[in-house]
């Protein structure tokens, strides 16, 4: 792809930018010349702009290893050994290494983000594919993924935004509002703001959430299940802790049940009766927390 003045003209770029093409690529360029071009002028936002405008890639950067100060690539990147950027990483297509990720910016991939060690952000992370780390990750931004598979624990300093499911081998934290299709955690899971997903919440330790706890289908939990707001459920909620909702707020089981069918798809479990139980079946502590523990 040729970028020539008129090209780059009919993308409405910002006089300055503009000005940058034309002293360093009046005679037409490479659109990742362009690019690196931009990045290596410090105008790393200005390249992530063009990205935008211009769209994806179908080249392949294959490396054995990659440090630099930032990157910004049209197609995917693949590297066979550890990824360390001192700023923004962000490719049009997939980001894949063999190691750790580590980005002191954001990490952003209009496909896949996959290691096979833990991935580190200082900012935010994107995706329009799949995330997955092979160990713990830690961005100090939100997180968005078309699904999500940590081998580790997940510490978030923004929302949690997953389109289909997330699964966390460890604990999961979130300084934000997490949502996914389907949440499934084998440790600890911590919102501090909304906690809702479309389908079921599954984990093996305690939940909280610093407003309400929503789950379209099922809540299963090993712990206790503790929300600022409601707790709301489309079908049963299980708990091998106590299910406490927040001062003035209730717990709904079954709001996708018809009255009839609570007492086997409505059904309410925990050490002892919910405070402001409101809807759904009670059943008491039939159900212990080490069956709960090894639910699947």
């Amino acid at each position: 792809m040729d970028f020539t003045q008129s090209f780059i003209k009919s993308k409405n770029p910002c006089a300055n930018g503009f000005r940058w093409y034309l002293r360093h690529h009046r005679n037409g360029a490479d659109y990742q010349q362009v690019l690196d071009g931009l990045v290596a002028a410090g105008r790393v936002d200005d390249a992530c702009w063009l990205l935008d405008k211009v769209g994806p890639a179908h080249t392949v950067l294959e490396l054995d290893a990659l440090d630099c100060d930032a990157l910004v690539f049209a197609g995917s990147v693949q590297v066979r050994g550890g990824i360390d950027v001192q700023g923004k990483l962000r490719a049009g297509g997939s980001i894949r290494c063999e190691g750790s990720l580590r980005a002191g910016g954001e990490i952003v991939a209009g496909d896949d983000i996959a290691a096979t060690g833990g991935i580190r952000a200082g900012a935010g992370v994107r995706c329009a594919g799949s995330l997955v780390a092979g160990w713990h990750t830690r961005a100090e931004g939100g997180i968005a993924a078309g699904s999500l598979k940590i081998a580790g624990a997940l510490d978030c300093a923004g929302s949690l935004d997953v389109a289909g499911v997330a699964w966390v081998q460890g604990d999961l934290a979130v300084d934000g509002d997490c949502r996914a299709r389907a949440l499934r955690v084998r440790g600890d899971v911590q919102a501090a703001g909304l906690l809702q997903t479309r389908e079921g919440l599954l984990c093996d330790g305690a939940a909280s959430s610093g407003s309400h706890v929503d789950a379209g289908l099922g809540i299963k939990c090993g712990g206790d299940l503790v929300a600022a707001g409601a707790i709301r459920a489309g079908e049963g909620i299980e708990a091998g802790g106590e299910i406490r909702a927040g001062a003035g707020y209730g717990v709904y089981a079954g709001l996708c049940v018809q009255g009839e069918e609570w007492d086997t798809s409505a059904r309410v479990t925990a050490r002892a009766r919910p405070a402001r139980l409101l809807s759904g079946f009670w059943t008491g502590d039939r159900v212990h927390a080490g069956e709960l523990r090894h639910a699947h």
